[in-house]
């Protein structure tokens, strides 16, 4: 199958994005960023790791297995949302002053093995042309939701391999990050045809059209590895064997909460539409696996204003949920997708018409 240059296939689209009126001063005072804000997200977040791992640390050196394996477990179901965080930090408005969020986007990255330069391209044409296929194949629909034993197993305990819905394991993420940091960069030959997976097309049709990125997300790769070597080196040094499972596994650990939210964010609805309440899915959450996903449960919120800063998504959603789809839990979320995924097996070109509400005043001052 031939590709066309990413470039020539954006040319002329142009998509007219339905988003829900919002008062002006609402929105001036929703998208104001916070420094205060921004700094209790990350020493939540920072901070639940460092006592869940301290915890599982104690138990491990006073060899009580079962209490260790269950703090572990709490550990990595809250470790493995750190992209979430890179994810944030990509949109560069958590903190309101500048360096700090082109600081952790990197002090997380390094953490998660998270390409922010490779990450960035994408993630522009994810938001700019949602679920247009000719030009955003970060996500690609139809997604299955299809959980082979082996998988579930690994997001109960350590994802090494298993590509699951809404998780990659660690052994493709430690081969990616190594080809990239020796410049194994996918491209497409001279008909356009892809030379590699899935994402490697897609990453191939962006590094094609902007040739310029190739050597930071090269250097980034690079540091990727000079950090985790690093860890291991202070274990090694120290004995202190957890700061590899703490540290380099900590994505790859009890992904079982952080894979289906993830994998429900576009998964089932519609691709080719210019309306983000039918390509893109609200998940409800408890509010601290909410706190904890940087409320990327509010998706489609966040797609409709993406200079939106995360933790004033709950409050975004008071002022336009009259004009959204009735918010799902994770379980029906992924019954819908599981339904919609069985019709499409006798009907491949069925996609879920997800339900609007009627149109109602919008409400004029956020809450």
């Amino acid at each position: 199958m031939s590709y066309p240059p990413l470039l020539e296939s954006t040319k002329d689209l142009r998509i007219s994005w339905y988003r829900t009126p919002v008062d002006k001063e609402v929105l001036h005072e929703l998208l104001q960023r916070s420094d205060l804000r921004a700094w209790l997200q990350v020493f939540g977040v920072v901070g639940y790791l460092v006592v869940a791992g301290a915890i599982a640390t104690y138990f491990f050196y006073h060899q009580m297995w079962v209490l260790f394996a269950i703090s572990l477990f709490a550990y990595g179901t809250y470790s493995c949302f750190i992209g979430s965080g890179c994810h944030e930090f990509t949109h560069r408005t958590v903190f309101r002053t500048r360096w700090l969020n082109e600081f952790f986007v990197r002090f997380f990255g390094l953490i998660n093995m998270f390409n922010h330069e490779e990450y960035l391209m994408s993630h522009t044409y994810h938001h700019r042309y949602t679920l247009h296929p000719e030009a955003d194949r970060e996500v690609v629909l139809p997604q299955s939701p299809v959980m082979r034993v082996a998988c579930i197993v690994q997001l109960f305990t350590v994802n090494l391999y298993s590509q699951c819905p809404g998780s990659d394991g660690f052994y493709q993420r430690v081969y990616n990050t190594f080809r990239t940091a020796f410049g194994k960069l996918p491209d497409m030959d001279a008909e356009g045809d892809p030379i590699d997976s899935q994402l490697m097309i897609w990453l191939g049709l962006l590094y094609q059209a902007h040739p310029e990125e190739r050597q930071k997300a090269v250097w980034f790769a690079r540091y990727i590895l000079i950090f985790h070597a690093g860890v291991i080196v202070v274990a090694l040094a120290t004995q202190f064997w957890l700061l590899i499972v703490f540290v380099t596994l900590s994505r790859s650990l009890a992904n079982w909460l952080k894979a289906p939210t993830v994998f429900l964010q576009h998964a089932g609805l519609r691709d080719n539409v210019a309306d983000f309440r039918k390509s893109t899915r609200t998940v409800k959450l408890d509010p601290v696996t909410s706190f904890m996903y940087w409320y990327m449960n509010w998706h489609v919120e966040h797609h409709m204003y993406q200079w939106v800063p995360c933790y004033n998504l709950p409050r975004l959603n008071k002022v336009i949920k009259h004009d959204l789809p009735e918010a799902r839990g994770v379980w029906a979320g992924f019954k819908e997708v599981r339904e919609t995924w069985k019709r499409q097996q006798s009907e491949p070109e069925y996609q879920f018409d997800t339900p609007l509400p009627e149109p109602r005043a919008p409400a004029t001052a956020a809450e």
